[in-house]
């Protein structure tokens, strides 16, 4: 929990250097939480949690649509689906028309490029994209890979390993990996 606490305050921090308060207050109820302009340590757990919930609804409405592909034969392409800014509105982000017959590694960056673009412009709170691959090349384990951020400062790749038994998916615990934040805010110089 330590560590938890110490990055969600230098992520929410970074947001406060790049100006974000304006947009993390924008829409919320007069008396809430950020309303009077500050953060308290408890008011920031809120927040945070709040986001984790929504990363987890979304995750979990992704990975549900992204099964059936899982369990085609044949390698699986990326998919990405992005969280409403009502917090509840999960809708799949479909760059099909434009990626088909590209390698798996450009379909992701058109993914990432479309994401910042509708994430800069705030009309999403989240976004995540599933993809499945092997764990290395001397590792046959396969992966789904989950990459999500949300607006507010939480950033990170999951990797679970998975087997298909007699049509269905067996699931391994996720390892949660640090992703640096590069679709809601851009950083000096232009870069995010």
């Amino acid at each position: 929990m330590y560590r938890f606490r110490k990055h969600a305050l230098a992520a929410t921090f970074s947001l406060f250097a790049l100006g974000a308060t304006h947009s993390l207050a924008e829409g919320l109820p007069q008396d809430g939480p950020l309303s009077d302009g500050k953060i308290t340590e408890d008011e920031l757990g809120v927040v945070i949690l709040s986001a984790q919930q929504q990363l987890i609804r979304l995750s979990e409405a992704a990975t549900k649509e992204y099964q059936p592909a899982i369990l085609e034969p044949g390698a699986n392409t990326p998919k990405a689906w992005m969280l409403m800014k009502d917090g509840e509105t999960v809708k799949r982000i479909n760059i099909d028309a434009h990626a088909e017959g590209m390698p798996a590694v450009a379909q992701l960056k058109m993914y990432r490029a479309a994401i910042k673009s509708i994430a800069q412009r705030g009309q999403i709170n989240a976004a995540a994209i599933l993809y499945t691959g092997r764990v290395s090349e001397e590792n046959n384990t396969e992966v789904l890979v989950i990459e999500h951020e949300h607006r507010l400062g939480v950033s990170s790749n999951k990797v679970i390993g998975y087997e298909i038994r007699n049509g269905s998916i067996s699931w391994a615990e996720p390892v949660s990996q640090e992703k640096p934040f590069e679709w809601f805010y851009v950083g000096k110089g232009g870069q995010s």
